[in-house]
């Protein structure tokens, strides 16, 4: 097949190496990829967010599908876009994209069908916020309800936190447009984690669990950040909730968005609170009385959940993305390894603050991990940073263990001006003995 892969990060890496592991060879490209992908495919110098400029290529050249990677050009319309001149897209409408891209059109969803979940309120007014606060408890959820790359969600455990988090988006525009509405939200206690599942619209089938590390320092110890690791499969997540997963939480969605006219063809992404006796026994559980409650929907594979997720899948990768985005996804396209993964993110110094770029990165050859690009260049011969979180390293392994001791040995290879990585991947799989 012609393939095309839209984004620049390590999900879009680790989605064109998957692809090249089929058995067929493909014709991949990527728009505009980065130093990773420039290896297996043909980066094309087209913007990921530019919606014409990807639909011009695809009607020009006409591939077999398309791959959409970030949400931004989800929520923009891109696959719209893509139907209108008649190519396959693997992702949803900018109307089903808005499970991620709305925050309180997430929660009017998840209410309507059923969905257990943390009550919550929306506010445009920064007064009225603070007014709701003390029928909150402490901590308190403040997000973003728009687009805000993974760092629009602050958890206070003060009241002046939480009413300085309000402040920030409301009458400081920290998040431009994404912060014009802010949702309050109950805190749910457990442990977290995500399930990606694929819809073709009537049906899905789950991808393996994973659990992302979304805080800074080890752990879990400073500001969220778009992910500093992952790994699969996340214990927490045990067979007996998989069904229960899929017929309370992600079905009821699809069926919700369908009954408003949405066909929702994608990934359906559910990051989950388990309360359960190992993850908090004395937690208070949310209004619906679930041990599983839904955080959060995004519209799109994770990252770095896709790093550690895709490497575990065999069988056609892009027969299952096809048939997702045609409407005739079965259960046997997915077909799971029995293997471990985990990835670990090598940063630039200072993210998920202010940070430089252009420092040099060695250790890439002959590395013994995998090692997707999520934020480099190519530039004389060389592999140079240009972005926070630079690289994601993947091991492999019979057990969890192993797998995160093999993604340590590929990071120990690795080298540029000021790069740090978290040491304590996959400590909650480990903590449960």
């Amino acid at each position: 097949m012609k393939i095309l892969i839209v984004g620049s990060g390590g999900r879009e890496h680790a989605i064109t190496w998957r692809l090249a592991q089929d058995e067929v060879k493909h014709n991949l490209y990527c728009a505009p990829g980065n130093a990773g992908t420039a290896s297996i495919a043909t980066n094309l110098a087209i913007g990921a967010e530019d919606v014409g400029a990807v639909a011009a290529w695809a009607e020009a050249n006409k591939p077999d599908l398309v791959v959409v990677g970030p949400e931004a050009p989800l929520v923009k319309g891109l696959v719209d876009a893509l139907e209108k001149v008649g190519v396959p897209a693997f992702g949803p409408v900018a109307a089903g994209a808005r499970m991620e891209g709305s925050k309180r059109f997430a929660k009017e969803i998840m209410d309507a069908a059923g969905v257990p979940t943390g009550k919550a309120e929306t506010f445009t007014d920064a007064a009225a916020a603070k007014a709701a606060l003390p029928a909150y408890g402490l901590p308190v959820v403040i997000k973003a309800d728009g687009l805000a790359a993974g760092k629009g969600v602050i958890v206070a455990e003060t009241a002046e936190q939480a009413e300085a988090a309000i402040d920030d988006m409301l009458v400081g525009n920290k998040f431009g447009a994404a912060g014009a509405e802010v949702l309050i939200e109950e805190f749910l206690h457990g442990e977290e984690c995500s399930i990606l599942a694929m819809v073709d619209g009537n049906d899905a089938v789950l991808l393996p669990s994973s659990q992302d590390h979304k805080r800074v320092f080890d752990g879990d110890k400073g500001p969220n950040t778009g992910g500093m690791g992952a790994y699969s499969p996340a214990p927490v997540i045990t067979a007996d909730k998989l069904p229960m997963i899929k017929e309370k939480i992600i079905m009821p969605v699809v069926r919700e968005l369908a009954k408003r006219g949405i066909t929702y063809r994608g990934i359906l992404y559910a990051g989950l609170m388990v309360n359960d006796e190992n993850s908090n026994p004395h937690g208070p559980l949310a209004k619906s009385g679930s041990t599983v409650n839904v955080v959060e929907f995004n519209a799109r594979f994770g990252d770095p959940e896709t790093e550690a997720v895709l490497p575990r899948l065999g069988g056609d990768f892009a027969t299952a993305l096809l048939h997702a985005a045609t409407g005739c996804l079965k259960p046997e396209d997915i077909i799971v390894k029995d293997e471990c993964a985990a990835t670990v993110i090598i940063a630039s110094g200072g993210y998920p603050g202010s940070y430089e770029k252009g420092k040099e990165i060695t250790g890439l050859v002959d590395n013994p991990a995998l090692v997707f690009h999520c934020g480099t260049k190519e530039a004389d011969g060389k592999v140079l940073t240009s972005g926070g979180r630079v690289l994601s390293v993947t091991g492999m392994g019979k057990t969890l263990r192993e797998a995160v001791n093999n993604a340590y040995a590929g990071v120990d290879k690795i080298a540029f001006e000021k790069a740090f990585h978290r040491t304590d991947i996959a400590h909650r799989a480990f903590e449960r003995g």
